[in-house]
């Protein structure tokens, strides 16, 4: 072959090959076939019967079932203090004692006026029987004279008799001034005793005593304070200790008018204390049974047994009142739920999505009951079992098919 027959033959197979390659380009693509759409994941979950409760959480501050700063009755000097900042004591244990000196001269002088007039009430009694002895004789006298008068007329002169008669008169008077005399001494002992005994309880307040069981939370004296008596409420006096009763606390809750009808005597609460991270149990003790004009608020006093100390005075705690209670009612997330129109809603309607049984959407009007934080009570409309959309539900229509997921419908809650 010729060099100019090489040169054509492979001009023609690279002009052969640009037609195929053009016949390739303009050849019409085969047509897809569209995909099917799948039906879109709603999540859902299924009615159940639950017990439902509705609360309200007030928050209060613990607060010691007593509190007293503990005064003395009687001045003086702190001779001895027992207790310190923490120490627990029980009712009538010795807390401190004080110095008093002329508190025990005055005992002294008591005690010996009492015995001066126990002797005096003696002097008395003497006194009396004497007079008594010397009444009998000169009536004794006058009887004597007055009955030989009547049976011997002339033979005792009359002046005799009257003589006689005049001094039983004035021993009669004198028995009379004896017992009057041996009373009033025995008065006087009476009153004596009675200022020893003043004086001994006085002396007695020399020893403070704890008035009821608590811990002491402040201590004000030291050994050799001078410590005024507490006998007036505008007394500037000092007091020794404060002591605080902690083994039952006080929670003061502010009540509002709405929820006053609910609160009742021995009502069980359970109160929430955020520092602990733990929950103790309450019982509504007693309520002012007033409403307060200023806060439309009724205070109501909460007691909560503290016996293992772990609560303290000032402490904040939520308190969890339950106001209305619905026992097995068929119930429903509030995440599915539609109020629909203002006066649907005041009519307790509401509008659900429900899954039927092939996976079709339908909706559906139902009556509202107990409302908590997380569920509402369905009084009509559904049953039990029945799975409602609870996710979104934008853009879903009656009839539409879905693929539901079901999720867990969380616990009554308040």
């Amino acid at each position: 072959m010729t060099l100019s027959n090489m040169k054509f033959a492979g001009i023609l197979l690279a002009a052969s090959a640009a037609i195929l390659a053009s016949c390739g380009k303009s050849a019409p693509a085969e047509t897809a076939k569209p995909a099917v759409a799948e039906a879109p994941v709603v999540a859902v979950a299924k009615t159940t019967t639950q017990d439902l409760s509705h609360g309200l959480v007030l928050t209060a501050e613990f607060k010691p079932n007593q509190e007293v700063e503990v005064m003395a009755k009687v001045s003086g000097y702190v001779k001895k203090i027992n207790v310190d900042v923490g120490d627990r004591v029980k009712a009538g244990q010795l807390l401190a004692t004080l110095e008093i000196p002329e508190m025990t001269d005055d005992i002294a002088r008591s005690q010996a006026g009492v015995e001066r007039a126990e002797a005096e009430v003696a002097h008395a009694q003497e006194e009396l029987k004497r007079a008594q002895t010397a009444h009998e004789i000169t009536h004794i006298s006058f009887v004597r004279l007055s009955e030989v008068a009547q049976k011997r007329p002339g033979l005792v002169a009359q002046q005799e008799i009257d003589d006689s008669h005049s001094k039983d008169l004035v021993a009669e008077a004198q028995v009379a001034v004896a017992r009057s005399n041996h009373v009033t001494a025995m008065q006087q002992v009476v009153v004596n005793r009675s200022e020893l005994k003043r004086m001994n309880t006085m002396f007695d307040y020399t020893r403070v005593t704890a008035p009821f069981a608590g811990v002491v939370t402040k201590r004000y004296a030291d050994t050799g304070s001078m410590i005024q008596a507490g006998t007036a409420s505008h007394s500037q006096a000092m007091p020794v200790i404060r002591l605080s009763e902690n083994s039952m606390l006080r929670l003061i809750l502010p009540v509002p008018e709405s929820a006053v009808p609910t609160v009742h005597i021995g009502q069980q609460v359970d109160v929430k204390v955020p520092t602990l991270n733990r929950t103790f149990p309450g019982r509504v003790a007693r309520f002012s049974g007033r409403v307060s004009i200023g806060t439309r608020t009724m205070d109501t006093e909460l007691d909560v047994p503290n016996g293992n100390m772990l609560l303290m005075p000032g402490m904040y705690a939520e308190v969890n009142l339950t106001l209305s209670n619905r026992a097995a009612v068929l119930a429903v997330p509030l995440a599915a739920v539609d109020r629909g129109s203002e006066q649907e809603s005041l009519t307790n309607i509401g509008k659900v999505l429900v899954i039927t049984a092939n996976n079709r959407v339908e909706f559906r009007k139902i009556e509202l009951g107990l409302e908590t934080s997380t569920l509402v009570e369905v009084r009509s409309g559904l049953n039990d079992g029945d799975m409602v959309i609870t996710g979104n539900r934008a853009g879903l229509q009656a009839g539409q098919e879905v693929r539901p997921k079901v999720v867990t419908m969380q616990g009554s809650g308040s």
